[in-house]
């Protein structure tokens, strides 16, 4: 527990600025995209967006910044790491970012993928209906063999950037500066929610809720691990991105999903 005020300072100081270089960030382009998407005379529900697009005409080309992409945004989750090392302590052990416990992990992680998933379908369909929500295209690669391995490495990429600086990081510090477990799951998933505003105000709902869930097994729950959230997080994205592109058109526009 941090007592001093220089020793908080400084750790207030470090953890504005991961944020400002990874998901905070995102959280502040995001509103502003929300913004601007109110701004306009066309309705939320008739507005759309891209989730995994292809970045250029040449596949070779796509494929390199398709990687590129991807190595780039997990710097700041070994920033994070790195700093909580030099702090001290033993971020994979004491994250439970490791396969120590593999049958633990990947049995919790199916079940929070379970609670996570439907109701958040459900949750996207509702929002959808009610016009809260933009059309929400999962991905829109080109027809090449390596579309679907790099939908999975970008899946396990959110994965990681979000369960470990989210929740890992931003509670391992805010706990060393004092704050109660409430407001560190409150303010972890209030980031969660903020972060995807771009697809409108359901997938904040599911977001936050998310968080919710996340935060309090990884801070609240004895012996809480990163690791079954992250394998939760992966499952969650490769169904959404691979699985967006085998469900046939006609299911998808039922569910109002481009």
């Amino acid at each position: 527990m941090v007592t001093n005020n220089p020793a908080r300072r400084h750790l207030t100081i470090e953890v504005w600025l991961v944020l400002a270089l990874s998901l905070g960030q995102s959280a502040v382009y995001a509103v502003v995209n929300l913004a601007a998407r109110l701004a306009t005379p066309t309705p939320l529900s008739q507005q759309s967006t891209t989730m995994n697009s292809s970045r250029a005409e040449m596949p070779w080309l796509d494929l390199t910044y398709q990687l590129l992409a991807i190595f780039f945004a997990l710097v700041p989750v070994a920033l994070a790491l790195y700093l909580l090392a030099r702090s001290g302590s033993r971020p994979f052990a004491d994250l439970g970012l490791n396969l120590r416990r593999p049958r633990h992990d990947i049995g919790h992680g199916l079940v929070l993928a379970a609670v996570i998933g439907l109701p958040g379908l459900g949750l996207y369909v509702a929002g959808r209906a009610l016009g809260i929500t933009v059309e929400i295209q999962a991905a829109a690669l080109q027809a090449v063999w390596w579309a679907v391995p790099i939908l999975i490495l970008r899946a396990i990429m959110n994965a990681l950037l979000e369960e470990v600086i989210v929740v890992g990081y931003l509670g391992t510090r805010l706990r060393q500066l004092g704050w109660a477990s409430m407001w560190i799951i409150t303010a972890s998933a209030l980031l969660r929610g903020a972060y995807h505003l771009y697809q409108g105000f359901g997938p904040f709902i599911g977001n936050v809720v998310m968080g919710i869930v996340f935060g309090w097994y990884f801070i609240v729950r004895r012996g809480g691990r990163v690791m079954p959230l992250v394998i939760a997080h992966t499952l969650l994205d490769v169904v959404s991105f691979v699985g967006y592109q085998l469900v046939p058109d006609s299911i998808l526009a039922r569910l109002g999903i481009g």
